[in-house]
């Protein structure tokens, strides 16, 4: 298995480091999940179109993300 070596800022890994003890996990988890979830976002997207993903409660949406 490949071996990274990433250096963050202190707010970055502050950051990190608070998503991982929020869900019990590790920060090596928590990037795997952004980079899965990146990849899923980019592969939905379709070239040259502003696409957005919705974030949703009570099924109302509460915020738009657009992608670029």
């Amino acid at each position: 298995m490949p071996k990274l070596t990433v250096e963050f800022n202190d707010k970055m890994n502050d950051i990190l480091e608070q998503l991982a003890n929020d869900k019990g996990t590790t920060k090596v988890d928590v990037l795997r999940r952004a980079v899965a979830l990146y990849k899923y976002l980019d592969s939905e997207q379709k070239e040259g179109e502003n696409q957005k993903v919705s974030i949703t409660q009570n099924n109302k949406v509460v915020k738009d993300i657009v992608l670029p």
